[in-house]
């Protein structure tokens, strides 16, 4: 049994949150800028990030996520294939990156088992939807006529919108039923996977933020970037519940093994 001080030491610990690289390309090439933005969003939330290479091999990175206390899934200019949901490439679409679906396949994996936070961005959001059996709008210019700017348009590199929130957790880390948020992607949750409920959308209806309901651990996912957006109390929210939720899932004990269990493991060593 963990005495009070273990149990104290756990808590105030700095979690240990893992980042995996947006794209194989920019890990190849050392490209960190926007990379980094999700590091210090870390950082600045209490949390210490731990970079995750996209090539790694299932078994060592099945260790490196047992090691974590919780995980961001950062945006990409990549797609999400679009064949795991059942359709077809639009023309729109970019390159899929197979190494970072992997690399998130494996994460979410451990993370939605194991109870550890996740927060999903952008692409990230996307990924975890398909991971769980949802699909996607691969287009919304072109599939979704009356939708607003999600993209920035040529000029900018993102745009800013409001967003209504349905309910949950993310008002209450939001202050209420609105907030505004930047805005940069081409593709957004069509169906929700298993598991998700939509938690807020854009006055379109484009879908923007979802959370997991169907087991121990906090999972949400946002279409926004909170990581460029570091003076805003929002996006500073979402990365301290991240780190919080990261601190409570390290500080619980784990379940002792059942005593059948036990004499089983005990017979079969014995052999």
């Amino acid at each position: 049994m963990l005495g009070y001080a273990a149990v104290t030491a756990r808590k105030n610990h700095r979690p240990r949150i893992g980042v995996p690289w947006r794209t194989a390309v920019e890990e190849m090439r050392g490209r960190r800028a926007a990379y980094e933005r999700y590091l210090q969003a870390v950082r600045q939330a209490g949390g210490d990030p731990v970079e995750i290479s996209l090539s790694l091999p299932p078994a060592e990175l099945k260790r490196m996520a047992e090691s974590l206390d919780g995980f961001v899934l950062p945006g990409s200019p990549a797609d999400v294939e679009p064949r795991r949901f059942g359709s077809a490439a639009h023309p729109q679409c970019a390159p899929s990156d197979k190494r970072r679906e992997h690399t998130d396949d494996g994460l979410l994996d451990h993370a939605l088992g194991a109870g550890k936070p996740v927060l999903a961005i952008c692409y990230g959001a996307q990924l975890l939807n398909v991971h769980l059996h949802g699909t996607l709008v691969q287009d919304i210019p072109s599939e979704m006529r009356s939708a607003m700017d999600h993209g920035g348009g040529a000029s900018r590199d993102e745009s800013l919108h409001r967003i209504r929130i349905e309910g949950g957790e993310l008002a209450g880390m939001a202050g209420g039923s609105s907030a505004r948020v930047n805005s940069s992607h081409h593709q957004s949750v069509q169906k929700p996977g298993r598991g998700l409920r939509v938690a807020a959308r854009a006055p379109d209806g484009v879908i923007e933020a979802l959370e997991w309901t169907a087991g121990p651990g906090w999972a949400v996912g946002v279409q926004w970037h909170p990581e460029r957006m570091p003076d805003d109390p929002f996006a500073a929210a979402l990365f301290r519940r991240l780190v919080k939720e990261a601190q409570d899932a390290a500080g619980k004990p784990k379940s002792p093994v059942p005593r059948a269990r036990r004499r089983a493991r005990r017979s079969k060593s014995s052999r």
